[in-house]
């Protein structure tokens, strides 16, 4: 909204009111604002939940010291998505379909993680909301935005940026505020497409049209889409779940979450700027310069949790915040053309995952043979199993960051690395 205000005092020859015209400025702005929204009404929401015996339900798991965290707030979440968007919609323009969307996300999945949070908690229901209701309503999210994608006229995207020989100023220019790169350039044309990157490919486009190569040309655009809007539910569905088996320790789904919002920032801005998309011969999405700010204020709202989440923790974020957190993170990825970099990107993700669906695989199947289950880790989600271990539970997310630090900073050198 500020952006919109902040337009019109330009116009009217306002001193520094041209600011707000640079990505750069308004992304400093969000990441400022979520941090400092977080760490304000953080106190002050831990203290509702408390007075509202909004506390953890604690499962017997025999993991040492699982019961200290009994009685410790819970929905915490509440204070994640708020800092999200206040500052966005504060700083962002607001007519963008992208930061639309991740808006859309936010609410969306903050509000079944709620429900959930709620049945668990008032209702004394361990099982919260019904698997079902939960993958209808990412089925359905998935549903709009795949469908978005393919009828908005702002989701486009420009394979090979040519650009004209520009003066110093004007790449300067061009570099920090985005949003007019397009005016630039003479000879790239906009277009639909469901194409996407590849890491570590030197050709690194992949276009889903292949996969329905069998069809013939007069109906492969219809199915190509489909396949597309599958796909996508498909990688929401799988990031949401896995942020929401992560977030089982103090900080460690918060942190994790932080760094991996950091390196998409990072690949939204390159990939939604002429001049880098151009140097590092990535496809150009005009439009989505507007999710640097999104990212922004993502990474500020996750840090300033981790003020009151960090061990021991004041407060959890419960599904509330978990479901929003990696269904953001997919969302944001597909958005930017980098949803095969997940595996990468949210290598945490994806090992809780599936540390899950191989214990209880593997459990099944042995049963079925020997007639007794048997387990390949000592615990599953992955981080139980190193607590079985006896690793301390400090040890267990420091590391846990380390390795997500490390997968971030290999997803960013896949610009280059092909």
């Amino acid at each position: 909204m500020l952006y919109y205000l902040f337009e019109y005092l330009n116009e009217l020859n306002v001193p520094g009111a041209g600011m707000f015209g640079y990505i750069s400025f308004r992304s400093a702005a969000a990441v400022i604002t979520s941090l400092f929204i977080s760490l304000l009404i953080g106190k002050r929401i831990i203290l509702f939940l408390q007075r509202k015996q909004v506390g953890e339900v604690v499962r017997d798991l025999g993991l040492e010291g699982q019961y200290q965290k009994k009685g410790t707030p819970s929905m915490g979440g509440i204070i994640i998505l708020a800092s999200i968007i206040i500052p966005v919609l504060l700083f962002a323009k607001l007519d963008n379909v992208y930061v639309l969307l991740m808006l859309l996300t936010t609410v969306w999945l903050g509000l079944i993680g709620f429900l959930d949070d709620y049945i668990k908690i008032f209702k004394k229901n361990k099982k919260g909301l019904a698997a079902r209701f939960k993958l209808a309503g990412q089925i359905s999210l998935g549903l709009i935005v795949g469908l978005t994608l393919f009828f908005s006229d702002q989701a486009v995207i420009i394979e090979k940026v040519n650009n004209p020989v520009l003066t110093i100023r004007e790449r300067t220019e061009l570099i920090d505020a985005p949003s007019a790169s397009t005016d630039r350039n003479e000879t790239a044309t906009e277009r639909k497409s469901t194409k996407t990157t590849i890491p570590f490919i030197k050709n690194n486009e992949f276009d889903y049209s292949w996969l329905v190569g069998f069809i013939g040309k007069e109906h492969r655009q219809l199915w190509t889409w489909i396949v597309f809007i599958a796909i996508v539910i498909f990688i929401l569905a799988s990031v949401s779940n896995g942020a929401n088996l992560t977030d089982g320790l103090d900080g460690l789904a918060t942190g994790v979450s932080a760094i991996t919002g950091a390196a998409l920032g990072i690949l939204a801005y390159v990939s939604s700027n002429m001049i880098y998309a151009d140097y590092l011969n990535i496809m150009f999405i005009p439009h989505s310069e507007e999710l640097v700010i999104f990212a922004s204020a993502f990474m500020g709202a996750t840090i300033g949790f981790l003020w009151y989440n960090s061990f021991p923790a004041q407060v959890f974020m419960g599904d509330t915040g978990s479901l929003a957190l990696g269904g953001i993170i997919a969302v944001f990825a597909i958005l930017i053309r980098k949803e095969l970099l997940i595996p990468i990107l949210c290598g945490i993700f994806l090992m809780e995952n599936l540390s899950v669906v191989l214990q209880v695989a593997w459990f099944k199947r042995t049963k079925r043979k020997y007639g007794t289950g048997r387990r390949i880790f000592l615990m599953a989600p992955l981080h139980h199993h190193y607590q079985k271990k006896g690793f301390p539970e400090p040890k267990i997310v420091t590391r846990f960051w380390i390795v997500a630090i490390i997968l971030a900073v290999l997803s960013i050198v896949t610009l280059k690395m092909r």
